[in-house]
């Protein structure tokens, strides 16, 4: 059950996605996130001048006469997104409103994509995982499916607190065989094998990174001693500020992006829909 902050809260995104998506950037999102690649649809006798390496060599074989694959052009792409429901998510300064933690920034900014994907005929799915897949919603084209995605957002009670980025990017590279859009929402804090993973996952599809931060990331570097609280496994310890560095915003950043991920970092205190404007109109430039 919803909360009634969060009922509020998706009260508001409504009004707002109507507004702020189809004035901002949806114009990018359509001309940078448009169907990939081509659909199989009949094999018919080769003709002089078509190009050979579409040749379908089983036809061939079995008739004694040449056949070549037709393909026709794939428009509709898949959106999947990927969010980060583990307790880390939870935790924030409040940004500027003094209520926003990475959670409800990333309910934002998924529920802005799922409304861009639906005004422009795209199928849109949603992964909420922590150290194993909490929920999947698998992609589907009509508009009512997209807020059910948003609706799930703000409903999720994850029942695990850790994260293991590593096992869902296998899970996606499971779960979805065909080339799709991949946004990933994370503040990307963990310590396992992820790397490879995600670069495997960015070779057979688009992926777009996105790292959740908050202002607390940038502060604690500046600190002493401090005794700090695990939001993930509840554990206390004593850590040295200046070694958070090692998993400052920048570094995360450059870590992903090496993965080949397209990435943007939006923090607690950004507007998330002039960032994923900005985002997908250097996607498109590019």
């Amino acid at each position: 059950m919803l909360t009634q902050e969060e009922l509020k809260e998706l009260r508001r995104l409504q009004v707002r996605l109507g507004k702020r998506v189809d004035a901002l950037f949806s114009g990018d999102y359509r001309s940078a996130v448009r169907g990939r690649g081509m659909e199989f649809e009949e094999v018919r006798p080769y003709v002089p001048g078509d190009d050979i390496r579409y040749i379908d060599w089983n036809v061939t074989a079995r008739t004694s006469s040449p056949f070549i694959k037709v393909f026709r052009e794939e428009r509709q792409n898949t959106l999947l997104l990927a969010v980060d429901v583990s307790g880390s998510s939870r935790v924030g300064t409040g940004g500027r409103d003094g209520r926003t933690d990475r959670r409800l920034q990333q309910a934002r900014i998924a529920g802005a994509l799922a409304y861009a994907a639906s005004a422009n005929r795209d199928r849109v799915g949603l992964v909420l995982f922590s150290d194993r897949v909490e929920s999947f919603l698998p992609p589907r084209p009509v508009r009512s499916h997209a807020w059910a995605v948003i609706q799930a957002l703000f409903s999720v009670d994850a029942q695990h607190r850790g994260t293991d980025l590593a096992a869902m990017f296998a899970h996606l590279s499971r779960v979805q065989r065909r080339r799709a859009t991949i946004v990933v929402m994370s503040d990307f804090l963990d310590d396992g094998p992820w790397a490879k993973a995600l670069t495997t996952l960015s070779r057979r599809h688009e992926v777009h990174a996105v790292l959740v931060h908050d202002a607390f990331d940038a502060e604690v570097s500046g600190l002493g001693l401090v005794d700090v609280v695990d939001a993930e496994t509840g554990e206390t310890a004593l850590v040295e500020g200046a070694r958070w560095a090692e998993h400052s915003v920048a570094a995360r950043v450059e870590v992903v992006r090496r993965s080949g991920a397209r990435t943007v970092a939006i923090g607690t205190s950004d507007d998330p829909f002039i960032k994923l404007q900005n985002h997908f109109h250097h996607v498109r430039r590019r």
